[in-house]
Parts: structure tokens; sequence; C-alpha cells
């Protein structure tokens, strides 16, 4: 397989880790967009969040949470930042959280200037939407 996640958890490539768990790895992000900018990956190879068991997944944000007081205590905020899946700017397909220290100058914004403009649904299309995501 030919995946750069894959690859440093078999040691192949070099990188900070800076906690293990049983099922998942956390790491500086060789391509910080700030200073302090980590990675919280499962062991295991998976595209997308809804591939892992739930093992994974409780072991996964487990980590994360752990992680964030860390990455927390250098502004006293952090960016939590999942791509899942290529259509949703994923870049690399395997499953990664994104913990970025954020500060009111940093250069980001909030979540709704990442899109053009606010969608705009009608009630019939909100029921829709519902039906189809209720659990």
């Amino acid at each position: 397989m030919d995946c750069i996640f894959c690859k440093i958890i078999a040691n192949e490539i070099p990188c900070k880790f800076l906690a293990e768990s049983k099922s998942s790895v956390s790491f500086m992000d060789a391509f910080p967009l700030a200073r302090g900018h980590v990675l919280v990956i499962p062991k295991n190879h998976h595209q997308k969040i809804q591939d892992m068991s739930e093992q994974e997944n409780s072991d996964l944000f487990s980590l994360v949470q752990k992680m964030i007081s860390k990455v927390d205590s250098l502004t006293g905020a952090t960016l939590v930042a999942v791509h899942n899946g290529k259509e949703a700017g994923q870049e690399v397909p395997h499953v990664h959280v994104h913990l970025v220290p954020r500060s009111l100058k940093d250069s980001a914004s909030a979540i709704h200037s990442m899109f053009d403009s606010t969608l705009k649904l009608s009630e019939s299309e909100s029921d829709e939407l519902f039906k189809k995501l209720k659990i």
C-alpha cells in the first residue's frame, strides 16, 4: 500500500510521535498550518470514519480528547477537523483528525467561510433530509 500514514506507522517514514494507544497514534504534522498542528490517526488503514470498527473509533477519539488538552494549552483554542473522504477535502485517504491551535490573530476563519454561501432549503427539502438522516 502506498499510504504515507501507513508508512509512518510502520516506521518507514520518520515523524515526531506524541502519543500512542492500542489502535491509534498521534504525531506532529509535517506540514503544519499552525505551531503545534497535530494529527491523530488509527493504526489500521481506513479511508472513512464509518469504515472503522466501533472499538477503533472509540480509541481514536479517546486519543483525540487527550491530545486536545495539550494542543489547547498552546493558544487556548483548537480547531478539530476531519475530512471524511476525497470529496470532503481529504488529501490522504487514511482517517486522520487534525488538531490545529487557533488564535484570533491567525488567518483562518469559521467553517461557514469555507463555502460560497449559506444554503437555503425549503421546508419540504428540510423534512426530506431530516427523514434520511434521523436514526
